[in-house]
């Protein structure tokens, strides 16, 4: 049941290593995130994984098959969404999406494939009159036209508004329910946590983090901020302080919610108040600070 299985993938543009033996699967019907940092060789592993490129080593399977020795059948099953699209900017939204119905195998209705979207209102409306992000989406609707077994999304809510993004997100998540696998790149962390169950992080061509995404954060440290109450030192607080930022103290911590009852029981027996306390579990964002500082050390 795995719909992209990755073996010690390998990929150089001349002296430039993009992917440095990374391996990891994608069970079926899951959405998976694949991030880090622009370079980090996300790009060139979805273009690879979609059969746009060749491998230099290592062995790819997606749905079973060789996505360049099997690229037209590789294709019929699956859907992609690039950073950059090739749109003819004076043809309307209309005529974009039924020149490509034409060239995908029972595709969607066009009605249907802008209502997924939300562009039914800009049917009418030529490609170039369109914001960054209903291109976008224009974007997700054609990727969507054949109804994939497996969707490609590379950063697919770049340009989006915050409320487009939302209802990107419950597009993804409702495919992902009816059985589709989607691999996901994206720069928003929040857009991870929020669509995808399992995860990998790149940085210069290798994989530095990888598990399910609940499991890795568990595994990292939460966060209580608050204000030193006037008069106290910071050795006199029950909880190991991580750093002092002015007037804020910050402790990261296994148990953030743990802590910060340890640290208002002892306020409270010495009738302190703490201001501006903020606990916090940990995020995709503590852990990408924590392996920047880690490469820093």
């Amino acid at each position: 049941m795995t719909a992209i299985q990755v073996d010690g993938l390998r990929k150089s543009y001349g002296d430039f290593e993009a992917v440095r033996e990374i391996s990891f699967s994608v069970a079926r019907g899951e959405i998976f995130a694949l991030l880090g940092r622009n370079g980090a060789g996300k790009t060139t592993t979805v273009e690879i994984l979609a059969g746009f490129q060749r491998p230099d080593g290592g062995t790819v399977r997606v749905l079973g098959l060789d996505p360049v020795k099997d690229r037209a059948k590789v294709r019929k099953s699956t859907g992609i969404m690039l950073q950059e699209a090739g749109f003819f900017p004076d043809l309307t939204v209309a005529r974009t999406v039924d020149s490509w119905r034409e060239l995908v195998p029972a595709a969607r209705p066009r009605a249907e494939a802008l209502e997924l979207v939300g562009l039914t209102g800009k049917a009418g409306t030529k490609v170039r009159q369109l914001s960054g992000g209903e291109k976008r989406r224009l974007d997700l609707a054609l990727a969507t036209l054949g109804r994939p077994d497996l969707l490609f999304l590379d950063e697919p809510t770049t340009g989006m508004d915050p409320e487009a993004r939302r209802a990107t997100w419950d597009v993804v998540t409702d495919l992902a329910a009816h059985g589709t696998t989607v691999l996901l790149t994206t720069h928003y962390l929040e857009e991870a946590q929020r669509l995808a169950s399992r995860m990998a992080i790149m940085d210069k061509g290798t994989i530095v983090a990888s598990g399910g995404m609940a499991e890795t954060l568990a595994a990292e440290t939460g966060r209580v901020a608050f204000e030193l109450p006037a008069g106290v030192e910071v050795g006199d607080l029950p909880v190991e302080v991580t750093a002092v930022e002015g007037a804020t103290v910050i402790c990261r911590v296994a148990d953030p919610d743990v802590a910060a009852q340890t640290l208002l029981g002892w306020a409270g027996e010495r009738g302190l108040r703490l201001r501006g306390l903020e606990v916090r579990t940990a995020t995709l964002e503590d852990l990408f600070l924590d392996l920047a500082s880690r490469e820093k050390a």
